[in-house]
């Protein structure tokens, strides 16, 4: 049976980490408060960037000589999957959720006979799939909105690592894996195909209830496929980093929500063992007690 020192011992520990857990909660709060206001005001951008691209698709003929973001290489045998988590843990089931939909993701594309390859943005991402796909993982980005602030600079490095692999011809697809940032309380893990471009897929992932785009006639100069050629890649970094600001938003209200049931676990934990010490310790007290008694009774 435990001491009442041990008891105390494990009553201070415990206390110890509800003091962090307790910090923790209070600086990702803070940080939400940021990251939260920084993916919302991005989102009126990203919608109206993918319904411009809508109506302007819309309205041209497609070609062989239109844009291959627009009209894909011809085949869907090589796939890129872009896996967006964060750099550090305690946020609840933030990464593994992702992490989950990313292998499911992968292991479908294989059983049809795909060849995948996996480009990580978050520390977690590539920790958590290394031992089972490593060789596929050409790229692993780290430290992205570090400064607590996600930047189009640093979103900007993923979008241009994106197209140089596809200028090069190393993939036909590229899927976007992340966690969409619907409330503080809800991150949806989330697979959207950004090359080549699909209007409705990109339409719908920056709002649920958008109305259906109508194609307006336009009078293109220069050519429709040159502006097409400009805007496209345009689209897709922005879409990227609209996908990193849901991400970190979702990442801070996650790590606030699993600390604030962390610090109250440990609450109800203390409850229990200063119960349990109070019993020992009048347990003690009733016995050592009874020993005197027994002593002067036999004198």
């Amino acid at each position: 049976m435990p001491s009442l020192k041990d008891y105390r011992d494990r009553i201070a520990s415990v206390k110890s980490t509800k003091k962090i857990t307790s910090a923790m909660k209070m600086v990702a709060a803070s940080k939400l408060k940021k990251a939260q206001s920084q993916a919302e005001a991005s989102q009126p951008y990203a919608r109206a960037m993918a319904e411009m691209l809508e109506r302007v698709a819309a309205g041209v003929t497609i070609t062989d000589a239109s844009p291959k973001l627009l009209i894909g290489t011809g085949s869907e045998q090589r796939h890129l999957l872009v896996v967006v988590t964060s750099d550090r843990g305690l946020c609840g089931g933030f990464n593994g959720n992702l992490v989950r939909l990313a292998r499911i993701e992968i292991n479908r594309l294989l059983s049809e006979g795909k060849e995948v390859q996996i480009i990580t943005v978050g520390r977690k991402a590539r920790d958590l799939l290394k031992r089972e796909h490593g060789s596929k993982i050409i790229k692993n980005f780290t430290g992205i909105g570090g400064s607590s602030r996600v930047s189009f600079a640093e979103a900007n490095q993923v979008t241009e690592m994106v197209l140089d692999q596809f200028e090069a011809g190393n993939f036909d697809v590229c899927s976007l894996i992340y966690n969409n940032f619907k409330s503080v309380m809800t991150q949806e893990p989330k697979a959207q195909q950004i090359i080549p471009f699909s209007l409705t897929d990109t339409i719908r992932a920056n709002d649920n209830d958008a109305p259906e785009v109508l194609a307006s006639p336009y009078a293109f100069e220069p050519e429709e496929n040159e502006i097409l050629g400009l805007l496209l890649p345009k689209n897709l970094g922005v879409q990227l980093f609209r996908a990193l600001l849901d991400s970190a938003a979702g990442e801070q209200a996650a790590r606030m929500t699993a600390m604030d049931n962390a610090t109250r676990n440990a609450g109800e934990k203390i409850d229990g063992l200063t119960l349990v010490y109070n019993r020992a310790r009048q347990a003690a007290i009733t016995k050592e007690l009874i020993e005197i008694i027994s002593g002067a009774e036999a004198v």
